[in-house]
This record gives structure tokens, sequence and C-alpha cells, in this order.
């Protein structure tokens, strides 16, 4: 069973940063992976995901701002989030969608990044 574990959330004030983190613990058939996030009565977005032939996207929003990074060696995944601003408050998940038929989705429990003054 595939397990997911963030952290780095926490509240900040806008301009500021954070960097989230997630911890994969097991590395299989991978389609892609990435984070999203889901803001209070809103649906769950993609941020930003990498499939496994190396095809980065980014959600208009958070373009110049956040950075998604891979640490192969060490089955993580990184977000580097810059110049934070309130619409960035959600939770944000670490997934994988793994390479079967049908698909599957595996998330983790969510980390809360709260911006505001």
């Amino acid at each position: 069973q595939v397990q997911l574990v963030e952290s780095g959330g926490g509240l900040v004030q806008p301009g500021g940063s954070l960097r989230l983190s997630c911890a994969i613990s097991e590395i299989f058939s991978i389609y892609a992976m990435g984070w999203y996030r889901q803001a209070p009565g809103k649906a769950r977005e993609l941020v930003a995901a990498i499939t496994s032939g190396g095809s980065l996207n980014y959600a208009d929003s958070v373009k110049g701002r956040f950075t998604f990074s891979r640490d192969n060696a060490k089955n993580t995944l990184s977000l580097q989030i810059n110049s934070l601003k309130p619409e960035d408050t959600a939770v944000y998940y670490c997934n994988v969608r793994e390479d079967s038929d049908p698909p599957y989705d595996y998330w983790g429990q969510g980390t809360q990044v709260t911006v505001s003054s």
C-alpha cells in the first residue's frame, strides 16, 4: 500500500514563502505525480504535476511563484511556494497516479497553508 505523507504547511503572511514536502513510501509504475489544493467551498484543483514522460505543468495562477521538484533518491516531492497570496490559502495534497488500467490515484492526508496578515 503506497503512503504519501505531506509536511511543511503553516500560517504565513502575504508575500511570504513555504516549502512543502511529500514522502512517498514506494515508487512503482507511475503515470504522474504532483500537488493539488482545495480551498474552503471549492473543488480540488491542480497546482503542479509531472508525468512519467517528464511533462511538467503548473496552474496559471501559480506560474512564476511555485516550483515543483522531485528527489528520486529520497522518494520525495517538494513544492516551493513564494510570493504567497491570501487566495493561496488551501489544504495542499500530494498525489501519485498509478499507471494502471484504470489509473489509480493515491493521496496524502493534506497539509494546511494559510496566508493571512
